[in-house]
């Protein structure tokens, strides 16, 4: 049985979380000011990802304490090729003030080299971002609104065995999107048919972590329709974090596990098509990857392995009783393993 969230404050005096599980919304009040862990081990970030069938681009803004990053990446479907760039500075410690919900305040981050904003205007999200030299010469810039069509999100409180130590995560699916990227004289057209994710994350994690997180959103005969898949990240026995979104509702979902293929050496062959299922079947999906963006850093004692997958999911989703069949739907699915 897994646990809904009441209201009130995050953490108790000690730093740790009153209380671990799942809302629809946050429900559960953070402050950065409260937590009683060391101040180099706090994590706030926002990460959107925006796109189509045919191309996409994703934002970040991430203040890790020690190290701030602020990142761009474009994708072309068509082509299987994308392009990142991201540009990390160094004890932030706050200094960029991501706000305590995802609901309100902006952030503004601006450098000679770039400029971030991600702004609420008129009742929806407005991205703003410009990069000098992004690729090459060729500077980036983006002008994207987003608009929630859905009341519901997906809200996890997670605990980690050690004391004031956790993760406090929402994932907005279902987001419309007007708007466009720019490289260079190349325009990634991200208004038709083109939808986003926020991926709003705050805590105070363990150094070595190694998590499963997938997401999709957008209409499917004339219905919407989104997921959100993920575990490995903390103590998830309170509650996961998968959600089914179809309609203008939000559902609740048992365990999931990604199956990613092995190859000959005995390692993931990440494109190859993966698999999809719950111990109670109400999932099943098969994924048919298209691009692998990776990466892989290792500076001091930081470690961090990416492969993040875009590709198309076919399958079902069973709720209240109903199979819930799609097709060829765009969205991404990613291994991580960081230590940091």
């Amino acid at each position: 049985m897994q646990n809904r969230l009441s209201e009130g404050p995050l953490l108790n005096e000690e730093g740790d979380l009153n209380e671990a599980g799942y809302a629809f919304s946050l429900v559960k009040k953070y402050a950065r000011d409260e937590i009683k862990a060391p101040n180099l081990r706090i994590k706030e970030w926002d990460y959107y990802y925006i796109g189509n069938n045919h191309v996409g681009v994703a934002l970040t803004i991430a203040d890790n304490s020690y190290m701030s990053l602020v990142g761009a990446t474009v994708f072309n479907f068509d082509k299987a090729i994308q392009k990142t760039k991201n540009v990390m500075g160094l004890l932030p410690k706050g200094k960029i003030m991501l706000p305590s919900t995802s609901t309100s305040g902006d952030v503004i981050f601006n450098t000679k080299n770039f400029s971030f904003h991600f702004l609420h205007e008129n009742g929806k999200r407005h991205l703003v971002c410009d990069m000098k030299n992004f690729d090459g010469d060729k500077p980036f810039r983006c002008d994207i609104y987003l608009e929630e069509t859905i009341k519901e999100s997906m809200v996890i409180a997670t605990p980690f065995k050690k004391p004031k130590h956790f993760y406090y995560n929402q994932k907005i699916n279902l987001l419309k999107a007007n708007g466009y990227a720019k490289v260079g004289e190349e325009t990634y057209d991200l208004s038709s048919d083109s939808w986003g994710v926020l991926d709003w994350g705050r805590g105070v994690w363990t150094y070595n972590n190694t998590w499963y997180w997938s997401s999709m959103s957008g209409v499917y005969k004339g219905k919407k329709i989104g997921f959100n898949l993920g575990y490995g990240f903390g103590d998830t026995s309170a509650a996961s974090e998968n959600m089914f979104f179809y309609g203008d509702k939000a559902y609740k979902l048992d365990d999931v596990k990604f199956d990613i293929p092995i190859a000959d050496n005995n390692r993931d062959d990440f494109l190859k098509p993966w698999k999809f299922r719950s111990k109670t079947g109400d999932i099943a999906l098969t994924f048919e990857p298209i691009l692998d963006r990776f990466s892989n850093s290792n500076v001091l004692i930081i470690k961090s392995i990416q492969h993040q997958v875009f590709g198309k999911f076919t399958g079902y989703v069973v709720i209240e009783g109903k199979q819930i069949y799609f097709e060829e739907m765009m969205g991404f699915a990613e291994k991580v393993k960081n230590c940091w």
